[in-house]
């Protein structure tokens, strides 16, 4: 007995920093390439630089649209470990080859699409190791990493390239990459229980049972969970789009300097990580988990705004605390989406969330570069000293407003989410619950022991 204690509580058992580690230094590869990818791109695509990118963009999200839901329904049946392998690989694959081919590079980034969707795979992962009530903040502890990556890897990339060239900054970050590989192949234990496996129970698996599209259909019925979906898309929409050109935008148009460009993001990127771990953790305990949504989505109307009509770099500045705030949507939604749907569909449901957010990494900059363009607003020529009333005649941000707009529609369609998640297609968890496989007769839930259940916090109060 004492032996099968310490096998069940020994370091073999899944936990959320093995999450943690997979996503930081994954994005912390990626970050790293900030600088080099940028000159990459204008030295391959000198005369249309923003719209290739937009195109790049543009087919791995639809890519990712496309292929998340499958990957995270399959990841339900085969377990998450062999799937989370396979998005790291394929994600971290093109990094090599941005000095060897800059055209292989940006190939395989539109194809790598397919399985860039690490997210999807994790958020699963973490739900089967934890109890509802620690989801949000194992989720927004886990968002806070993604966050930490990307505020110190960019300056340590831009660093390393001033100081020794663009190729040891691509040496490091496939040495990262490899690392990242690495620990997922050998340290990452596999979180879904074995009982929760279907190829686990000793019979063939049919396509019926591997069909990701029965799921999805089953869930696609579920009004809570498409609410949350459409809620995801018109809020997501322009922060993909901000992200691929708001850099830019203060530089070029709000004249920030590079050192300013660098302290906004270590600025936005400490404050995001305290909102998705303390912030959002008080907030879960005091207003619940649709509210915090709903603020989340109030502080990035507030922020989006501000963005529009800003032409003052100290606007910027506080604009910049106030998007910080709204990074806690991300977590709680994944929170609120794991907390209705069924152990057994947790990858399905978050591979439907990070397809649409996917889609999204693909619509957004192609929206905001439109606007831009529209409104006569050139990101990619040297800065220029503008009349006040020139100023005065031309809203300084107008795709920043635009976006605004589809949060507005975000909040209105978030509202109607209902609070206590009631199923009629038993997706939900508070119907405990199971339907039957294919030759499997059940009939009742799978029980699940302690062991499979990390406890996030010791601490009783929460």
């Amino acid at each position: 007995m004492l032996d099968k204690y310490i096998r069940q509580r020994g370091d073999g058992r899944a936990k959320v920093t093995h999450a943690v580690v997979v996503i930081f230094l994954e994005f912390f590869a990626w970050g790293l390439l900030t600088t080099p990818m940028l000159t990459v791109l204008r030295e391959t695509f000198p005369q249309h630089t923003f719209l290739m990118n937009g195109l790049i963009q543009g087919v791995k999200g639809f890519l990712s649209f496309m292929s998340a839901p499958l990957i995270g329904a399959l990841s339900d049946i085969w377990g998450r470990k062999s799937f989370l392998l396979l998005t790291v690989f394929f994600t971290c694959a093109p990094i090599p080859l941005m000095r060897i081919s800059p055209w292989c590079f940006f190939a395989l980034v539109s194809v790598s699409g397919l399985f860039s969707v690490t997210f999807s795979v994790l958020f699963a992962y973490v739900a089967d190791i934890t109890e509802e009530q620690e989801r949000s903040t194992a989720y927004g502890l886990v968002s806070a990493t993604f966050a930490a990556s990307l505020v110190t890897s960019p300056a340590i990339g831009a660093f390393v390239s001033v100081k020794y060239g663009d190729s040891l900054v691509v040496l490091l970050a496939t040495i990262i990459a490899v690392l990242d590989i690495l620990f997922v192949l050998l340290v990452v234990p596999e979180s879904l229980p074995e009982k929760m496996r279907l190829s686990s129970l000793g019979f063939p698996i049919s396509w019926e049972q591997a069909d990701p599209f029965a799921s999805l259909r089953k869930v696609g019925k579920d009004s809570t969970v498409l609410l949350i979906c459409v809620t995801v898309f018109l809020s997501y929409l322009p922060e993909a789009g901000q992200y691929s050109s708001f850099f830019l935008y203060l530089g070029q148009v709000i004249n920030f300097s590079s050192e300013a460009i660098a302290g906004f993001i270590a600025m936005v990127g400490i404050l995001s990580i305290g909102a998705q771990t303390l912030l959002l953790r008080v907030l879960m305990r005091k207003i619940g988990n649709k509210n915090t949504v709903l603020l989340g989505l109030g502080f990035q109307l507030f922020q989006l705004a501000w963005y529009g009509f800003g032409s003052e770099p100290w606007m910027m500045w506080a604009a910049g605390a106030i998007a910080a705030l709204s990074s806690i949507s991300f977590p709680a939604v994944s929170t609120l989406v794991s907390s209705c749907t069924d152990r057994d569909q947790q990858g399905a449901v978050q591979g439907m969330v990070t397809g649409i957010r996917g889609l999204c990494n693909g619509l957004g900059p192609a929206m905001f570069g439109f606007i831009f363009f529209l409104f006569n607003v050139e990101l990619l020529e040297p800065n220029h000293v503008t009349s006040d009333t020139e100023k005065k005649s031309v809203i300084p941000g107008p795709p920043f407003l635009f976006g605004a707009c589809t949060v507005v529609l975000a909040l209105l369609v978030a509202v109607f989410i209902p609070t206590q998640h009631t199923s009629e297609v038993k997706t939900c968890s508070t119907r405990v619950t199971t339907e039957p496989v294919i030759g499997i007769p059940v009939t009742s839930s799978v029980p699940v022991s302690d062991e499979d259940n990390e406890p996030l916090l010791q601490d009783s109060s929460l």
